[in-house]
This record gives C-alpha cells, sequence and structure tokens, in this order.
C-alpha cells in the first residue's frame, strides 16, 4: 500500500476544500439554517410531535443526511473529474499507485469534507431546536457509512460524467429528490398504504430510518434492515470503481 500517494491526493483534495470555503462550508450551513426555520419554527408550530419527538427535532437527522448524501457526491464526482477534463489523470494513472490507493485518496478526502460539514449542521441544529442521541455511536457509524458509501457513488459519477452538465445530472435530477421523498421531513407511516409500499423502493428510505433511530430510538424500517442495505450499496459501489479501473472504462477513452 503506497501511503505516500494515499496521503498527496487526500490532502491536495482537502485543500481544495479549504480554499474554497465559502461554497464548500458556508453555503451548505446557511441552506440548512434556512430549512430549520422554514420546517422546523414555521411548519413545526403547527405539527405537534411526530412519533413523540417534536417536529424541529425529528427533521434533524434527515436535514443532515441531505447535507451529507449531497456533499460527499459533489465534492467525489468533481475530485476525479477534473483531473479527467484538464488531462492530469493520465499522470496519476501512468505513476506507481493502483486504483484502491487512488480511490482511497479521492473517497476518503469526499467522505472527510461531508463528515465535517454533517458535524458542523448537527452542532448548528443545536441553535434551533433540543436534540438528543439515543445510540450515539450508531449515530457516528451510519453517518460515517453515509459519507463513505456517497462519496462512492460520486466517484462513479466523475468517471462517468463527460461533461460538467451530466456532473450534476444525478445529484440534482436523482439524489435531491429520492432525499426529499426518503423521509427527511416526515415519517413513512404518516403516509396513506399506497404510498408507504412505493416508499419502501427508495433506497435512501433506510439510511434516513436507521439514521433517525440512532437519535430517537424510533424508525419505519428495521435498524438491521438499514444497515445491511448500506452495506450493500457500499460494496455495490466498491464493485463498480473495480470494474471501471480494471476494463478502463471513461477513465482511458
Amino acid at each position: 500500500m503506497n501511503l505516500t500517494a494515499i496521503k498527496a491526493i487526500y490532502r491536495f483534495e482537502m485543500a481544495r476544500f479549504f480554499r474554497t470555503l465559502t461554497q464548500s462550508l458556508i453555503s451548505p450551513v446557511l441552506s440548512t439554517s434556512l430549512y430549520f426555520v422554514v420546517f422546523g419554527t414555521a411548519i413545526g408550530s403547527a405539527i405537534e410531535t411526530v412519533e413523540g419527538v417534536s417536529y424541529g427535532a425529528f427533521i434533524v437527522p434527515g436535514l443532515i443526511m441531505l447535507s451529507v448524501m449531497t456533499q460527499a457526491t459533489s465534492n467525489a464526482s468533481f475530485g476525479i473529474y477534473f483531473p479527467k477534463f484538464i488531462g492530469t489523470i493520465y499522470e496519476l494513472l501512468s505513476a506507481p499507485v493502483n486504483f484502491i490507493e487512488i480511490t482511497i485518496g479521492y473517497v476518503g478526502a469526499a467522505a472527510t469534507k461531508a463528515l465535517f460539514i454533517g458535524t458542523i449542521i448537527f452542532a448548528t441544529a443545536f441553535f434551533f431546536v433540543d436534540v438528543t442521541v439515543a445510540h450515539p455511536v450508531w449515530m457516528v457509524a451510519f453517518l460515517v457509512m453515509t459519507c463513505i458509501s456517497f462519496a462512492l457513488l460520486g466517484f462513479i459519477i466523475g468517471i462517468w460524467a463527460g461533461n460538467f452538465e451530466q456532473l450534476q445530472l444525478i445529484p440534482l435530477l436523482i439524489i435531491t429528490p429520492l432525499v426529499f421523498l426518503g423521509g427527511s421531513f416526515y415519517s413513512v407511516s404518516m403516509l396513506p398504504p399506497v404510498w408507504q409500499t412505493i416508499t419502501m423502493f427508495n433506497p435512501v428510505v433506510y439510511l434516513i430510518s436507521g439514521f433517525r433511530w440512532a437519535f430517537f430510538d424510533t424508525a419505519d424500517v428495521p435498524v438491521g434492515l438499514s444497515l445491511a442495505a448500506i452495506s450493500l450499496f457500499m460494496a455495490a459501489c466498491l464493485a463498480a470503481i473495480w470494474w471501471i479501473f480494471r476494463t478502463g472504462w471513461r477513465i482511458r477513452q
């Protein structure tokens, strides 16, 4: 394992994060604060509790997941796409660095950025609502696994994308709607039976449900199923990345 290569890629990506701190950190925190004001205060005043939890506190896990998923995906996709766009990816591919080290460097940096943003948003929530965490260890576990899995997905998107428009296509048209419809701002049990069944086909539901369970000890689906879903998703992304580097798809073309 070439730790020097991993460290170099990781530090380069993290340096880019701190160079664009306004876009990378302040913007997500401000937008999430607006969600707290609109949903937590305005709408929350009309909704007493959801599954025994105040509505303002109930949406905290969903808001954290919304930011973490989108940021992990966008950071990882841009991180690998830009070297491909300007042609420096070939220097990386010709260096004595294997695909595992490349993946760890880029995905590790993207996951760290998303984890950092998620932590800041979690701290921001205390300014608006009273938040308790029933299972702190599991909360961290779900958060870290989500950061890594969506960073892996973003890495795949960055390799697949042929232009900047495609780079934003999946996050905007697929990931964000799935998060909004995955129980970020409501409990699945509040939906009519037909829509509850349809919602269960949304993979994001299992991630948000497991993360919310870590906060309030209440979930829309069994926690074991949430863990299995995120583990399967992570394994599928790793398998896809292995295939991409093995075949050179979208990298050497």
